[in-house]
């Protein structure tokens, strides 16, 4: 039902850090406080003293992640309640930082949309933004038809939770409004829509 190859799918390459950056900024959720703890060997004190992890437990498997984020002693550490908030304290690092601040960014697909999203308006180059997709593969969805946005869409065809039309989940992605976008797949026959399916689980 998806199609294959489309160029604006999201290739999300990992964190890589860079060593000579004036300043690290890491921006996770759940899950993706791993595609940093996993480097702690990589951690040494002068990179962590020229570093500030914001983070949200949204979707979290385990227990535990902002402590042991928290332990790692960067120069800054910020754990926010939700997503929004989070977003708004980025939203503040960014507009603060200097030239040579690296931005780093891990966890779902929707909240790297958002999180890049916020680093684009505030003048970043998307090239330049080091991302890992860590978590739910669950996907941010724009209803291509009234424009409403779901998060956390798992099947295709679902319910737009704005409109109510029956959308297919399409891999076409706005980097612009960090979704994949939904369309009508039953508009020429109502009714026709096949069961939902689980994809992105």
């Amino acid at each position: 039902m998806l199609v294959e190859g489309i160029k604006s799918r999201p290739v999300y390459r990992g964190l890589t850090l860079q060593r000579h950056a004036r300043r690290h900024l890491f921006v996770l959720e759940g899950e993706g406080a791993h595609a940093l703890l996993d480097q702690t060997d990589r951690l040494d004190e002068t990179i962590l003293s020229r570093s500030e992890i914001l983070y949200v437990a949204r979707g979290s498997q385990g227990k535990g992640h902002d402590q042991a984020l928290q332990q790692l002693g960067a120069d800054m550490f910020f754990t926010a309640p939700t997503i929004p908030t989070l977003l708004f304290r980025l939203k503040v690092s960014l507009s603060t930082a200097h030239m040579g601040t690296r931005l780093y960014i891990a966890g779902t697909e929707g909240f790297i949309g958002q999180a890049m999203m916020v680093a684009l308006e505030l003048g970043m180059d998307h090239a330049s933004i080091l991302t890992e997709h860590r978590g739910s593969l669950a996907r941010r969805v724009q209803c291509v038809h009234c424009k409403g946005i779901t998060d956390d869409v798992t099947q295709t065809p679902f319910t737009c939770s704005h409109c109510g039309l029956p959308l297919l989940v399409r891999d076409h992605y706005s980097r612009r409004l960090g979704a994949f976008q939904g369309v009508n797949i039953d508009a020429e026959e109502p009714g026709s829509a096949p069961e939902p399916e689980e994809l992105f689980l």
